[in-house]
């Protein structure tokens, strides 16, 4: 059988008994834990792959936290995580066309489309029965994969780095901007300003702010992600300067800082994928008829603001989620072109997953963190790995 990463109640437990029940104590490399898995048998639009690489994802950390719902207590008390997933098919069904042994392909979340084609429900976290690819091997619909984008110019880490985030990035800002322009077409006011916080998702929503024109700022704290970010255009906030916004005091010099920036306009356009903290700050830093989008909720999920306040200012706030299948396929034409993302230093081998992610939620890595799960790649990619150690 593969090997493969599991979450159970018992071990959610276990953690939340050692620290107190004290979520900051938390440490997620105690609850997630190498496991077997046993596949479902191949059917006829079925496609058995060889996982390649993955990359580590926060709802994996929510997963294990049990902090915004206990989802596997939800699931029947375990599930095997892990949304994002590069790999090589090595078996096909009968009704399979698409794709051939030897293809090489990445994964998509949108684990059961709407009628309009959005995500209900997200693969490997709510999706019932749904078993993930933080595993060696794995059986998926042919419907849940994408060509891997091999010639676009990025190597096979920062191509890992994507499946889930580009789409996210790519939806994100297609909401934004066209939510903005409803309110002020492009003849009015051509070129804006864009602000994301936080990680990877926010990192590609800047990209393309940035493709189109646009001028882009990345208010983060890690040194690391700023500087990648500034080699593409993006104006770099350090967020540690303004505490990040514990007080008060801390969200106002934050919005004067952004006044200064943008000649006192403000931003036009921004994306949150944080919260908590940040949101006061995200607020204070729109302009009239600004946008704000988000698609996550790391350090909390509720937020207060005054609603009155806002209409008054025609500010819009607007919820997302994951890409419809359509949206995934477009997103991956950008690869290379537009995304072009900052991978953490350390490629983590398969065994050392658990600390990748403990790494994640201490916020100490220095771009997206990627898990190596293959040991021998397949000749297709391994041109694509840097220093060629296939």
């Amino acid at each position: 059988m593969p090997r493969a990463y599991s979450i159970t109640t018992e071990a959610i437990a276990a953690e939340r008994e050692r620290v107190g029940g004290n979520l900051a104590e938390v440490d997620v490399s105690r609850v997630i834990r190498l496991d077997e898995l046993t596949l479902r048998a191949m059917g006829t639009h079925d496609v058995h792959l060889r996982i390649l690489a993955v990359s580590a994802e926060h709802n994996v950390d929510h997963a294990a936290l049990a902090d915004t719902v206990n989802i596997t207590e939800a699931r029947g008390g375990k599930i095997y995580p892990g949304n994002s997933a590069l790999g090589e098919v090595l078996a096909v069904g009968t009704e399979v066309t698409r794709f051939r042994p030897g293809d090489i392909v990445i994964t998509h979340c949108n684990g059961q489309p709407d009628k309009h084609g959005y995500p209900l429900r997200i693969w490997a976290y709510d999706q019932p029965d749904s078993v993930g690819w933080y595993a060696e091997e794995a059986m998926v619909g042919d419907w849940q994969i994408i060509p891997a984008p091999l010639k676009c110019g990025l190597n096979l880490w920062e191509i890992a780095a994507l499946p889930l985030r580009a789409p996210t990035a790519y939806h994100l800002w297609r909401r934004g901007h066209d939510i903005f322009r409803v309110k002020i077409p492009k003849e009015k006011m051509s070129r804006l300003y864009v602000l994301g916080f936080g990680g990877g998702v926010s990192e590609l929503f800047l990209m393309l702010a940035r493709a189109e024109g646009h001028r882009a700022f990345f208010c983060s704290g890690s040194p690391a992600r700023r500087a990648h970010l500034a080699t593409l255009g993006i104006e770099p906030i350090d967020q540690q300067v303004f505490n990040r916004f514990a007080k008060p005091d801390d969200v106002q010099a934050f919005n004067k800082e952004v006044r200064r920036l943008t000649g006192g306009e403000a931003m036009h356009i921004i994306c949150d994928m944080l919260r908590g903290p940040v949101f006061a700050a995200g607020l204070s830093a729109l302009a009239r008829e600004g946008v704000n989008v988000s698609a996550g909720w790391q350090l909390d999920t509720r937020n207060v603001y005054n609603s009155a306040l806002l209409s008054v200012r025609q500010v819009t706030l607007d919820h997302t989620h994951y890409d419809t299948i359509d949206g995934c396929n477009a997103a991956t034409d950008l690869y290379g072109t537009v995304f072009r993302p900052a991978v953490h230093q350390e490629i983590y081998a398969f065994g050392d997953l658990p600390r990748a992610m403990r790494e994640m939620q201490q916020n100490l890595q220095t771009g997206i963190p990627i898990i190596r799960v293959a040991r021998e790649m397949p000749q297709a990619v391994r041109a694509l790995i840097p220093g060629s150690a296939g």
